[in-house]
C-alpha cells in the first residue's frame, strides 16, 4: 500500500471522512442531528459536510431525539439511509422508544420484507470533564434488544471504515463513539479490505492474561499491557469492536491459551456486557480457566462530579490490579 493512501488522523476526523465517503457513493445517505449542520456538531465530527453536500442532506433538526429517530424510521422505509447524531450519551433516552420498541422490531415485524437501515451514532463515556447525562455508557440497554446491532471503534482506522459498513448495513446500527478519543490519531488506510464490522480484533499478543474492552478502555488495556511487560507479564488485548453481535472465537481461542481473562468497560458492572461475556466464556471455555473471570468496570452508581470522574473510571492500575489478582489464583 502506498504512503499516499495511509493518512494520519483523530478519530473524530476519520469518522468525517467515513461519513463523506459513504455520502459520495450513496446519495441516499443522509444526516439528521441537533447542531450538525452548520456548527458541524459540539465535537465538530459533522464539520463541513453540509457546506460540501446541502442542507437537504446534513439536516439540523430540533432539539427532540424522540423525533430525530422516528423520522430516521420513516425515511428508512422510503430508502433512505439515515445516519442520527446523538448529541450526548445521557440525550438518548427520549429516543429510546422509539429505538427498542419501534425501530429494533420492524425488520421482524414485516417478517423481513423490509429493511431499516439506521444508523445512531453515540458519543458515550467519560473523561471530558463534563456534567450529568454528558458521561454515560449506555450500552447494555441496548445491546439487551434483539433487532439492533452495536459496534465501537477504538482507532481512528476502525472508525473510518465501521462507519461506511454501519451505513451498509440493512439493519439498525448504534454506533457508539468514544468521545475523549476523538482527537487521538492513527494511522487510516483509506483503500483496502477492512476487518469485518462485528469481528474481535487481537490489538496485542500476549500469554499470561487475557484482557478484553472496548472503545475507550482499549487505550487504557494497551498502556496497562505496557506496563505490565515491564514487570514480566504478558497480556494480550483484546478489542471488541461489537458490542452485539459479539465475536467471541477470538475470545475463546485466547482464553484457552492464557487461560485468564480480565473484562473491562467504562459502565457499571451489573447486568452489563461484561458480565455477559464473563458468563459466555464461563459457560464455554471453563475447563481452560486457571482462575475466575474478573472485570473491570465503572460502579453501580449514577455518573458522578466531573472533579470526581478519576475515582469512578477504570484506569490502567485498576486494570493491572486485576490482573495481579488472577495471577495469584
Amino acid at each position: 500500500m502506498s504512503e499516499a493512501e495511509v493518512v494520519n488522523m483523530p478519530i473524530a476526523k476519520a469518522i468525517n471522512e467515513g461519513l463523506r465517503r459513504a455520502m459520495a457513493d450513496n446519495d441516499r445517505v443522509i444526516l439528521m442531528g441537533e447542531d450538525i449542520g452548520t456548527l458541524g456538531g459540539v465535537f465538530r465530527v459533522t464539520d463541513a459536510l453540509q457546506a460540501e453536500f446541502g442542507s437537504a442532506r446534513v439536516l439540523d433538526t430540533p432539539l427532540a431525539e424522540s423525533g430525530i429517530i422516528g423520522s430516521a424510521i420513516g425515511l428508512a422505509m422510503n430508502g433512505y439511509r439515515p445516519v442520527c447524531e446523538i448529541q450526548f450519551d445521557g440525550f438518548i433516552f427520549p429516543g429510546f422508544d422509539q429505538i427498542t420498541s419501534q425501530l429494533a422490531k420492524l425488520t421482524s415485524r414485516h417478517d423481513g420484507l423490509l429493511n431499516f437501515p439506521v444508523v445512531i451514532r453515540v458519543p458515550y463515556g467519560g473523561h471530558i470533564g463534563a456534567v450529568e447525562h454528558h458521561q454515560e455508557s449506555p450500552e447494555a440497554y441496548f445491546a439487551h434488544t434483539p433487532g439492533l446491532r452495536l459496534v465501537s471503534p477504538s482507532t481512528a482506522n476502525d472508525a473510518y471504515w465501521m462507519i461506511q459498513q454501519a451505513i451498509a448495513s440493512n439493519d439498525p446500527v448504534m454506533f457508539f463513539e468514544p468521545k475523549a478519543k476523538y482527537w487521538a490519531k492513527g494511522d487510516v488506510a483509506l483503500e483496502g479490505e477492512p476487518l469485518g464490522l462485528h469481528k474481535t480484533r487481537v490489538a496485542r499478543i500476549g500469554k499470561d492474561v487475557t484482557v478484553v474492552g472496548h472503545g475507550a478502555m482499549v487505550p487504557v488495556l494497551l498502556q496497562a499491557a505496557q506496563v505490565a511487560q515491564s514487570e514480566g507479564t504478558s497480556i494480550e488485548v483484546l478489542d471488541l469492536r461489537s458490542i452485539s453481535p459479539i465475536d467471541y472465537d477470538p475470545i475463546l481461542e485466547s482464553v484457552r491459551k492464557t487461560g485468564r481473562l480480565v473484562v473491562a468497560q467504562e459502565a457499571p458492572g451489573s447486568v452489563s456486557v461484561g458480565s455477559e461475556i464473563a458468563a459466555t466464556v464461563a459457560e464455554k471455555a471453563f475447563y481452560s480457566l486457571q482462575a475466575p473471570v474478573l472485570r473491570v468496570s465503572g460502579y453501580d452508581t449514577p455518573f458522578p462530579p466531573a472533579k470526581l470522574e478519576g475515582l469512578y473510571l477504570p484506569d490502567a492500575d485498576r486494570v493491572l490490579e486485576a490482573v495481579d489478582r488472577t495471577l495469584s489464583y
